[in-house]
């Protein structure tokens, strides 16, 4: 099943929310919640290194964000996870999802009335759509894919009137250097966004990897999450390494 923009709802059984933390999504579990989908679980998974399936940087903010949401966040370490019960494949995407999946399938036999489906961020990449899709179908499960193939400076003002705060935690792609580590994802930054995409062919959400986020604050949050943060260069690629995080009023 490929993910699609409204999910099928009829279904029964708890949702789950494929998350990071990061603005896509963040964006995805938010326009759930709004079509009152019942979102049981946040899952994120930590992977070791660069990934091709998910967001890298910062995943230990997901249970920050996932308290100020208020729902409960399982953590999946592929080096920890048992994959038992997940298809075996030998590409790193591939491979990359047999945790995941696992992990899906213990919640479904936890959940009650089981998983009736995830939501996930992808935009454009058929990457993960194709894996995701796929791994959908092999669990019986529905996806909930609200960002797919919607214009991306469209969804960008669609996050900033609903209020997402997004901070812009690492680069890496021509023209965007060091002062954009910490930068707040606006409409000042979506404009420049646009001129980098005709220039260097930046992905104006960075889709590609050219840049990761993290949502500090949103309608769906309790409370603001803080940073003490220092930036790190190398010259063509940097990132914010946190020193410390904590909500709002902690």
């Amino acid at each position: 099943m490929s993910p699609s923009g409204s999910g099928s709802e009829s279904r029964s059984g708890s949702w789950v929310s494929l998350f990071s933390g990061g603005k896509d999504s963040s964006w995805a579990l938010y326009r759930a919640l709004e079509r009152e989908l019942p979102v049981e679980r946040l899952l994120t998974v930590h992977p070791e290194g660069d990934s091709y399936m998910y967001h890298v940087p910062a995943t230990e903010l997901a249970g920050l964000a996932a308290e100020s949401i208020g729902i409960d966040l399982v953590d999946v370490h592929p080096d920890e996870f048992d994959a038992e019960g997940a298809t075996d494949a030998g590409e790193q995407g591939d491979a990359e999802l047999e945790p995941l999946e696992a992990a899906l399938r213990e919640l479904d036999a936890d959940l009650q009335g089981g998983i009736a489906g995830v939501t996930v961020g992808a935009v454009e990449s058929e990457y993960q759509n194709s894996r995701v899709g796929a791994m959908a179908e092999r669990l019986g499960i529905d996806v909930f894919a609200p960002l797919w193939q919607r214009d991306p400076v469209a969804l960008g003002e669609e996050m900033f009137d609903a209020g997402f705060e997004i901070t812009i935690i690492r680069v890496a792609a021509g023209g965007l250097d060091e002062s954009w580590l910490g930068r707040t994802l606006d409409t000042d930054a979506l404009a420049e966004l646009q001129e980098l995409n005709d220039s260097y062919g930046v992905h104006v959400l960075g889709e590609g990897g050219e840049f990761e986020t993290l949502v500090r604050d949103g309608p769906h949050m309790a409370r603001r999450i803080e940073l003490d943060a220092e930036v790190e260069w190398d010259g063509t690629r940097g990132r914010l390494r946190i020193e410390d995080a904590w909500l709002e009023g902690s």
